[in-house]
């Protein structure tokens, strides 16, 4: 299986209020020693990737509008660092852990977001993924200049032609061949090996050529998290590894089995496509020792930062509501929807009731992800039993305290876990790409629609341009 440390550029990611803790340093996270000491541990104990979250506006429905105050005590999402510049440094002091960057293609345009990527791709010597988000946040779309959000579909919609354009910078603006360092000739690039791409769509005029050398991947390895239609249809053709989250395997695996069919009917091997869900895991040596260190942790629960990201999350303001009002029968066909969606799904709540205290400790641990509380055997079980019945290949580990979540990860489950055959006892590869540790690929796939771009040998020029230059000549 495929395991992740889910984190981000923040003190407080999916545990609000938790950074008080007194294992806890993530109050360090401006200081570029947690994170190079935080990717050491993993990549020691051969986790697969670090998968770092992003936003890019706060939190600010929940008393609000536009109000971040309930986020600041808890460090709920807020402040958020950029992720991308950690990568370097952190690539630095380690051999083989991925790094999966979050960036939104929402407000940054298509060639300039193709020169950082292909930098850190560069830089981290091909160990790059990057999570392709096109942002859901009012104050995000506000803060980039726009009174109100571009509509879900029509961001997606964008995300399309943005995602062409960067093919044809990343795949079809060098030759293989391009970067010859001929001393001797005092040849840096040959000069007949790189092209303008002449990019004329809806959205976006890019004529080119990409400014960067080919990185080791080329196209970094691409991960998506949507999760509504139109998110699954663009993870289905462009993703190689996709984010879902969900509290039953049996829930998930219909959203697993959409992503597949999509990847089919775009001419894709499914099996070409990781799944991966977010989990968050409380483990000790027994049972009853996880369950304890679970209630433990609550005393640190903030419950104005759960609500700000239930808010952010949501778009649904639970100020108004007191605190132990049984949302299932509540006016709010919106809340009702979410809560009724929670007691069907979320273990041993379908008759209990969602009140603002349930949300928060609910919230507190792990976020919306599904939890699993045990010893290494329970662990182990409910992760097994995940994937044989969702069909999803790996997990998103999200952590409570850090250090602390990953440290118990590392010393309880991953010995229970390799006893069982079912996670690596060491890497394939040393120093190997993002696309060589996932799919076992060292460029994009046939079958993937980036691959249309890619300039072939024996090309005096690819085959899009000349495709372009037709359509251009017949119309």
């Amino acid at each position: 299986m495929i395991l992740n440390a889910f984190v981000m550029n923040t003190p407080g990611h999916l545990a609000p209020g938790f950074w008080r803790h007194p294992r806890n340093k993530t109050d360090q996270y401006t200081k570029l020693s947690f994170w190079t000491d935080l990717a050491q541990l993993l990549d020691k104990a051969q986790f697969h990737a670090m998968f770092i979250a992003d936003t890019l506006g706060p939190y600010d429905v929940y008393k609000g509008p536009a109000n971040v105050v309930p986020a600041l005590a808890s460090g709920a999402q807020f402040p958020v660092n950029d992720p991308l510049y950690l990568v370097p440094a952190m690539a630095a002091v380690t051999k083989n852990l991925i790094f999966g960057v979050t960036a939104s293609l929402t407000y940054e345009k298509p060639y300039a977001l193709a020169r950082r990527l292909s930098t850190v791709d560069h830089l981290s010597e091909g160990r790059v993924a990057w999570n392709i988000v096109t942002s859901y946040l009012d104050s995000a779309a506000r803060n980039h200049g726009l009174k109100e959000q571009i509509p879900h579909d029509e961001r997606y919609a964008i995300a399309h032609e943005y995602m062409e354009v960067l093919y044809k910078l990343w795949e079809g603006s060098f030759r293989d061949d391009a970067v010859v360092r001929d001393r001797k000739q005092g040849s840096y690039i040959a000069s007949d090996s790189v092209v303008q791409i002449h990019h004329k769509g809806k959205y976006f005029e890019v004529p080119g050529p990409h400014f960067c050398e080919p990185s080791p991947q080329r196209t970094p390895f691409l991960f998506q998290a949507g999760v509504s239609e139109a998110g699954n249809g663009f993870g289905g053709k462009h993703g190689e590894a996709i984010f879902v989250g969900g509290q039953t395997p049996e829930g998930v695996r219909k959203t697993v089995d959409n992503i597949r069919e999509v990847a089919r009917k775009e001419g894709r091997n499914p099996d070409h496509i990781k799944v991966i869900v977010g989990i968050n895991v409380i483990v000790a040596s027994m049972d009853e020792e996880a369950q304890a260190k679970k209630e433990s942790y609550l005393q640190y629960a903030d419950q104005e930062g759960a609500l700000a990201l239930f808010g952010g999350w949501t778009g649904v303001d639970l100020s108004g509501y007191s605190d132990d009002e049984d949302f299932r029968f509540t006016d709010s066909p919106r809340l009702q929807s979410i809560v009724r969606r929670w007691s069907d799904t979320v273990p041993g709540t379908d008759n209990l009731p969602w009140t603002k205290r349930r949300i928060v400790e609910y919230l507190s641990i792990g976020g919306l992800g599904a939890k699993v509380v045990g010893s290494p055997a329970t662990v182990a079980d409910e992760l097994e039993r995940w994937i044989e019945v969702s069909g999803v290949d790996g997990f998103n580990l999200a952590h409570v305290t850090n250090p602390g979540s990953f440290e118990d990860i590392i010393e309880y489950l991953l010995p229970e876990l390799r006893s069982r055959g079912v996670f690596r006892s060491g890497v394939e590869k040393e120093g190997a790409t993002a696309r060589e540790v996932f799919i076992r690929s060292k460029r994009l796939p046939e079958d993937h629609p980036g691959s249309q771009y890619k300039w072939r040998a024996g090309e005096s020029v690819p085959k899009y341009l000349q495709q372009q230059a037709e359509t251009a000549d017949s119309s």
